[in-house]
């Protein structure tokens, strides 16, 4: 099972018995078709809209667990309106509508389960009552917008080029003075090359790359395989491909993981990282990724770079170069409507290639 999906379903079992018996039973009846990471959100969604209901005096219960039904029940629209304002307000997080959207339907979902599907043993619904059906929860991002956020943040065509060939030869010359980036750079040079190469020719997520074993690298057929998000099959590893560039990049890391990083011989994990007093390399983490990223980009003149705009910048790339369909099964989108972002990103980017041909 991938590593992250291991670890939420051990922070999810914990959890759960702390939940009332019905939200246990809605998380049971959304296993097979959901990840444990997604469940583990809808599980700290509800701590909070629980505990937000305790120090309301919406429910007369003493903790979150004993939280009866008939407290959601009773709940009016005006108290659904004044939780919204608790959550876009609240100063330890405060959150953006995306956010809040995501919380307001975890709540939905719940409670549409507890009206529609479960039923007690005169086969009545659980809840007879859905204020949450009432609540309109709008999109706060379309694709357009999305894409306006995003424009003259990304590296656009020989940009991407120019970035790598910035890791492979420029960053050296730039940190020439500082003996200690130095080594970290001719410790880690191959290896970060390889990473950032192979995230700007193939579009993975971060958690994808963090999860790459050695034995997923299909090198002939120009294709990893990965856990998808989303996808809740841990037998199943989803095959995707990568372009010709990203194959020197990886033989010359391949080349040099094991007398470089020293791994025992059970670590299966692609990219390694020898940590402070440690002698042997372990899987590196995904902050260690999104970081070495960072410090390039920053270095490159362009700080506002990370894991995710390096993904963008390639399904920007590629989408000019294919269509919608073959673009959203690359990137792994479940919906077309996702990806259509880059339809948008892509509409300034064809018409100055236009004007640079007619200026040739």
């Amino acid at each position: 099972m991938n590593i992250i999906k291991v670890k939420d379903r051990h922070e999810l079992e914990k959890r759960i018995p702390n939940m009332p018996w019905y939200i246990e039973k809605f998380i049971n009846y959304k296993l097979p078709d959901l990840s444990p990471s997604s469940l583990l959100e809808y599980v700290r969604d509800y701590e909070i809209f629980l505990s937000w209901l305790l120090a309301e005096g919406l429910s007369s219960a003493s903790t979150i667990n004993q939280v009866p039904l008939e407290d959601l029940e009773k709940l009016h629209m005006d108290s659904i309106d004044n939780f919204r304002m608790f959550l876009a307000t609240r100063k330890e997080q405060a959150n953006v509508k995306t956010t809040i959207n995501r919380k307001l339907s975890a709540l939905r979902s719940l409670f549409h389960y507890l009206s529609q599907i479960a039923e007690d043993d005169n086969f009545y619904p659980l809840l007879k009552r859905n204020v949450m059906a009432k609540v309109e929860i709008k999109r706060s991002h379309r694709p357009k917008d999305s894409a306006a956020k995003l424009e003259g943040k990304l590296l656009q065509e020989e940009e991407i080029a120019q970035f790598i060939e910035y890791v492979q030869h420029g960053y050296e010359h730039d940190v020439a003075s500082n003996k200690q980036a130095i080594y970290a750079y001719e410790l880690n040079k191959i290896r970060d090359i390889c990473i950032i190469t192979l995230i700007l020719n193939s579009g993975l997520r971060v958690s994808e790359v963090f999860n790459l074993n050695v034995d997923d690298i299909d090198l002939k057929k120009k294709l990893t395989h990965v856990y998808r998000k989303g996808k809740n099959d841990d037998t199943f590893k989803t095959p995707v491909y990568f372009r010709q560039d990203a194959i020197q990049a990886l033989t010359d890391y391949l080349a040099i993981r094991q007398t470089r990083y020293k791994p025992v011989k059970k670590e299966k994990a692609l990219f390694l990282a020898i940590a402070n007093g440690k002698k042997e390399g372990d899987r590196m983490t995904k902050r260690a990724i999104q970081e070495l990223v960072i410090k390039y980009a920053k270095r490159f003149g362009k700080p506002y770079l990370s894991v995710h705009k390096l993904r963008h910048s390639f399904a920007t790339d590629y989408y000019l170069q294919n269509d919608l369909y073959k673009t959203q099964e690359q990137l792994g989108h479940a919906s077309p409507e996702t990806t259509q972002i880059y339809a948008h990103l892509t509409d300034r980017t064809m018409s100055e290639a236009i004007d640079r041909r007619q200026e040739s």
